[in-house]
């Protein structure tokens, strides 16, 4: 390609204006707006097709985004339900047995937290967790802060960057990317995610064990944590929590004999979501009573849906005009994508090798995180990797699954005060002292997951 247009300058000064809002910590809504308006001015010449090109391009990654919105909702639904029965509660329970001391404390909280943020994701993971396991793993004399370490690790860091029983996040960045489904983004994310998990919790353990040595813990009595009283649980209870984790771990059998990915895999868990959620409200409310009941729950999960992913659509809006595709739905059939022809440009005029793309691809994950949202970084890293491999050899899913990770890992909330005060709050711990205790793992699993990046990609 000889040169960039207008419209490539524009989408690249909106995508810096972009990255710069949120390093401020601001959101990000307003500039892909603007930006979305300044393309479609420019593409037309009109001002009235500019206007109507933000409504299209909202359109257009709405359908996109919408089966994941869809299985996010029902899977809060379902879990809404299983809370108002006790069958949550129930579940946990058993494992609080474990916990016989600070080390078995520490990973069975982070290894719990992982399997029920990848069933529930980590936000009603955080609450189901700490009100049943936290008590427990303060009386073997773990404090309180590396409590909220281990569920925030284990959780919005492991769990959420790698998604891989809900895959919304890694839908987002394949759509992004160009892929028509999460399954590439998912195998190539493996031995990245790996990495990333093992060298940070490693790493914050051993932090943990350290810092025990210094410390004079003194191991009371929690009396005033577990002495509530405990309702017998109903025969119908027992049965539901036998039952949802014996489902979900079925479906987990179905995926993996019938290698059942993507939107297939997200369709059998909601579908499953969606069983239980009836099932447990027939049971709880009986069958006269659950027809509206049903409706709250549907509603209330899709309330907590939507809010998490509206703003979400509107920044894949306008990265999604970077590829061609999504361009000549919203733009019209002479539309190219501006990131692949901006990737085109860069290998002819500026001589990019693997090393710094890796670094940049990663370095942009955690700046688009600074804002708090993992998931309103993915759009642009998926992008960015289509345009990176079009302009190097190198792979395309396993950069688009390094600046998930990325994204994630930093936007999820793990280091950013502003981030972690859900998990702070539950624990009694101020934020920016568990941002102080994460800190170091997790730039030291980001280290060894660019090495890892440069040898493999």
């Amino acid at each position: 390609m000889d040169s960039l247009g207008i419209l490539h300058y524009i989408y690249i000064i909106m995508v810096f204006v972009i990255i710069l809002t949120m390093a401020f910590r601001k959101d990000t809504v307003l500039p892909c707006i603007i930006g979305l308006f300044m393309i479609g001015l420019a593409s037309s010449g009109s001002v009235l097709t500019a206007v109507q090109v933000i409504f299209n391009a909202i359109i257009a990654a709405g359908k996109e985004f919408l089966g994941i919105i869809v299985i996010i909702s029902l899977v809060v639904a379902m879990s809404k339900a299983l809370g108002d029965i006790g069958a949550d509660k129930l579940m946990m329970s058993p494992i609080k047995k474990l916990m016989i001391n600070r080390n078995i404390a520490f990973w069975s909280l982070g290894l719990v937290m992982t399997t029920v943020s990848f069933i529930i994701w980590p936000s009603p993971a955080i609450a189901l967790v700490g009100a049943i396991m936290l008590p427990a793993a303060l009386k073997t004399g773990l404090p309180a802060v590396w409590a909220a370490a281990a569920m925030n690790l284990f959780g919005h860091g492991i769990a959420l960057s790698g998604d891989f029983f809900i895959q919304g996040a890694p839908d987002i960045t394949a759509k992004a990317a160009g892929f028509e489904n999460a399954s590439s983004i998912l195998s190539a994310s493996l031995p990245l995610w790996l990495t990333m998990s093992i060298v940070t919790v490693v790493t914050s353990f051993l932090m943990m064990r350290k810092d025990l040595k210094n410390m004079n813990i003194e191991i009371t009595a929690t009396a005033e944590l577990t002495s509530n009283s405990v309702t017998k649980p109903s025969s119908g209870t027992i049965f539901v929590a036998i039952a949802t984790p014996v489902a979900f771990l079925f479906d987990a059998y179905l995926m993996f004999k019938f290698k059942l990915r993507g939107g297939d895999a997200t369709a059998l868990v909601g579908g499953t979501a969606v069983i239980i959620m009836a099932l447990v409200t027939i049971i709880e409310h009986k069958l006269s009573n659950s027809f509206e009941k049903v409706t709250d729950y549907i509603r209330d999960g899709f309330i907590f849906g939507i809010k998490i992913f509206a703003p979400v659509i509107v920044i894949g809006a306008f990265f999604f005009l970077g590829s061609e595709g999504m361009a000549k739905e919203i733009l019209g059939p002479n539309a190219t994508g501006l990131l692949t022809d901006i990737g085109i440009y860069l290998a002819d005029q500026v001589p990019l090798s693997k090393f710094p793309v890796v670094i940049m691809q990663a370095l942009i994950g955690g700046i688009t995180g600074l804002d708090g949202s993992g998931f309103s970084g993915l759009p642009l890293v998926g992008s960015l990797a289509q345009t990176f491999s079009g302009a190097i050899s190198i792979s395309k899913e396993g950069l688009a699954a390094l600046g998930q990770i990325s994204a994630i890992w930093v936007g999820g909330g793990t280091i950013i005060p502003w981030g972690v005060i859900p998990v702070a709050a539950i624990c009694g711990v101020e934020p920016a002292e568990l941002v102080r205790k994460n800190i170091i793992p997790v730039s030291v699993g980001f280290i060894a997951t660019v090495i890892v990046a440069v040898i493999i990609l």
